[in-house]
């Protein structure tokens, strides 16, 4: 419950100033990715202010999810490692105190 009042005391806000900038930006701008011809641009769109921002800042948030992803690969990877690791020594331990040569299993508690 407390949470949910705190995720809306957040997003309440970040909503509202998203409404009121979305309202106050809406002139037509032209982009256009041809340095060389203003007049007449390979391509060229017309566009609200406030959709080229935020489709800027989607690609922004994209880019740098991207980048962390691919920047905690070695973490990832340690962890896929030592889970393997676990496992085979989990099943060692298991075939050891069920052993059946006679002797007394290991006094080692179960894993958690």
């Amino acid at each position: 419950m407390v949470r949910k009042v705190l995720a809306a005391l957040v997003l309440i806000p970040v909503v509202i100033v998203l409404v009121l900038f979305a309202v106050a930006n809406r002139q037509t701008v032209t982009v256009s990715f041809d340095p060389f011809s203003t007049v007449a641009p390979a391509y060229a769109a017309s566009l609200p202010l406030f959709v080229l921002v935020f489709v800027l800042v989607i690609i922004g948030v994209l880019i740098g999810g991207t980048a962390a992803w691919l920047g905690q690969g070695k973490w990832r990877r340690a962890v896929r490692r030592l889970d393997v690791e676990t496992r085979r020594m989990n099943e060692e331990l298991h075939t050891l105190r069920h052993s059946d040569d006679g002797t007394r299993p290991l006094a080692v508690p179960p894993p958690r």
